[in-house]
């Protein structure tokens, strides 16, 4: 008997979960429900066509005809209104019901909002979406002020946006370092630098205690905590997100900041599967539950969640996550969960060299590279193979880094 297979989410996770799915299962029925407007496009390429270095074609990746060609049902501008997993169906805010014998959950997240006046005013912005990169673009070209907001991977971003449109910009930050449960001072003065040196001035132990609004209620200055008033006539707020679990109220579906699944993708119920930004999964490396919203990794969630769809147990996902940014004169990685841990090392090589590595158990379970990108490959190695190294982290430490340098025990059996 054919198969039935709905995706809620149109995202790397989703798309490449149908994907799997055809390869799979040629003669499945296969669809794919969103809320956008538009098919598939690349969110890491959209801060280059928001900063006006690219044009918007680049961005699409998927077009209609993708899906016509694979048989996948593409239902855009498609809001989930009901999610009931005993009797196995969804049903859309049109009230059309569709029925399924395994449903994907991978609609990601929605960006927090500031818990502060005036936020919703014109000219405050998120960043997470095709149509968001649109409008900040737009902005940029009238705007002449900028305060951005969140000191983490995608507020800067937005800072390098306003950098990159010629906007004089404040980089709000409640603590003295950008992203500082992953950098330490030090290193993250390198990045401080490289803000300044673009007219993005850091402004630390800050904040927004309220945005200041004309007539039209376009804002127009920010004031932190302190009382400290920042001109703005653009605002970029990126706090974090709020995973778009409200489809799954009412039902048995596990959910803890985000769905709960284990190992092979799958919830609590036998026929309910999660991939992308909002799963909790259990990370078989790390050994605990992670979440984890870089491209590389939704993309992979998706393909293992397709795989054990078709087959539970089939495959594991075991993922070594990276996320880059390409903002400045020189190269920005993390990789794993450089933010966790129990232990640290770090290194400054040179003025916009550094590196971190955050250790669990003795363990490598994350770190950060700016500058010399090199050793990258053999930590993740490292990390994947769960090596006990915390104890050499004057080898790790080397700038010349190279595995045969430590003193290692057999590799475990995979």
């Amino acid at each position: 008997m054919t198969q039935s297979y709905v995706i809620i989410g149109d995202g790397v996770a989703g798309s490449s979960a149908a994907e799997t799915l055809r390869e799979e299962e040629p003669d499945a029925d296969i669809t794919i429900v969103t809320d956008e407007g538009e098919a598939l496009y690349n969110r890491i390429l959209i801060k280059e066509f928001a900063k006006g270095k690219l044009p918007e074609a680049p961005i699409s990746i998927h077009d209609p005809e993708w899906y016509d060609e694979r048989d996948i049902d593409l239902k855009m501008n498609t809001l989930v209104t009901d999610v009931d997993p005993e009797g196995h169906t969804i049903e859309t805010h049109e009230g059309e019901t569709l029925s399924w014998d395994k449903l994907l959950v991978s609609v990601g997240g929605t960006p927090t909002q500031l818990p502060v006046d005036n936020s919703d005013a014109e000219g405050v912005h998120h960043f997470w979406t095709f149509q968001d990169a649109r409008k900040i673009r737009s902005h940029m070209e009238e705007a002449d002020s900028s305060v951005v907001v969140g000191a983490g991977l995608l507020g800067i971003d937005l800072a390098a946006i306003t950098a990159a449109q010629g906007v004089e910009g404040k980089y709000l930050m409640r603590g003295n370092c950008w992203w500082r449960y992953a950098l330490s001072r030090e290193g993250g003065e390198i990045i401080h630098e490289a803000l300044r040196e673009r007219n993005v001035e850091p402004v630390f132990d800050s904040g927004v205690d309220h945005f200041e609004v004309d007539e039209n209620n376009e804002v127009t200055t920010a004031v932190d905590p302190n009382g400290d008033e920042y001109d703005a006539d653009f605002v970029g707020i990126a706090i974090g997100l709020d995973f778009n679990t409200e489809i799954l109220q009412g039902t048995d579906i596990e959910v803890d900041n985000g769905v709960v699944v284990d190992e092979y993708m799958r919830t609590n119920h036998d026929d309910v599967f999660a991939a992308g930004d909002i799963t909790q999964f259990h990370d078989v490396i790390l050994g605990e539950r992670a979440q984890n919203g870089a491209w590389g990794s939704a993309k992979e969630q998706g393909t293992i969640a397709a795989k054990n769809m078709v087959d539970y147990e089939s495959e594991e996902f075991r993922w070594v996550s990276s996320y880059s940014i390409t903002h400045f004169d020189f190269p920005f990685l993390s990789f794993g969960h450089p933010t966790l841990g129990d232990d640290e090392a770090e290194a400054k090589h040179s003025d916009t060299e550094w590196r971190r590595l955050a250790f669990k158990d003795g363990k490598i379970c994350g770190g950060v590279l700016i500058g010399d990108l090199a050793p990258q490959s053999k930590y993740k190695k490292l990390m994947r193979e769960e090596r006990v190294v915390a104890d050499q982290k004057d080898v790790l430490m080397q700038e010349q880094f190279d595995i045969d340098d430590l003193d290692l025990e057999e590799a475990p059996a995979e």
